[in-house]
């Protein structure tokens, strides 16, 4: 099975990489589908390091990649819930971090994860019932997330209604200063984080 794959980026889509392995494989260039963040990051010629799941199928051979063994791994564990297959697995990965997706089940909120485009409330609901008791939320991961206010929750509400992903809004509110209060405040200066 390939675990690993090593070589430089020659293609970048929305929601893959085309790695060349270059001497490594004799010329070989892979396609993975990795989530969107890994692909938003990286570059074109940039040397890239993807932890990878090959998925067999009778009709196709699909390979995954994942920036660390923390993704691939929650990638898995959602692959274990019946009815979740390769394509809903990346796209939870491509809208909720492993630390955000293990708070949601710690937590016990499918809302959460329904946010995510193909996950509807039942599938939600499965993930959550079936996968909580499999996680163990990360000592120093969880603790910013821990620490969000209703405020905090208010404004990446506000923020993914406009658009913008569920990592994309933790990600704004986690840089915000302690000092600033108000929903209002907060959403602009998170706002003017995204360049707009």
């Amino acid at each position: 099975m390939i675990r690993m794959v090593r070589g430089q980026a020659q293609a970048v889509g929305k929601d893959y990489v085309v790695v060349d392995m270059g001497g490594i494989a004799g010329g070989v260039a892979l396609r993975l589908f990795v989530p969107e963040p890994t692909a938003a990051q990286t570059q074109i010629g940039a040397t890239v390091v993807l932890h990878t799941h090959l998925h067999v199928r009778e009709d196709a051979l699909t390979l995954y990649g994942f920036l660390s063994d923390d993704e691939l791994a929650m990638f898995e564990l959602l692959l274990s819930v019946s009815g979740v297959g390769p394509r809903v697995a990346l796209s939870t990965l491509s809208v909720l971090t492993p630390d955000a997706l293990r708070l949601a089940l710690a937590n016990d909120e499918p809302a959460i994860v329904a946010r995510v485009p193909g996950i509807g409330k039942r599938t939600a609901q499965k993930i959550v019932l079936e996968l909580r008791d499999k996680v163990q939320p990360a000592a120093g991961g969880l603790a910013a997330f821990a620490q969000m206010t209703d405020t905090d929750s208010e404004v990446i509400e506000a923020l993914t209604a406009l658009g913008y992903s569920v990592v994309e809004a933790q990600r704004a509110v986690q840089k915000l200063p302690a000092d600033v209060v108000g929903v209002e405040e907060r959403l602009r200066l998170a706002l003017s984080q995204f360049g707009g």
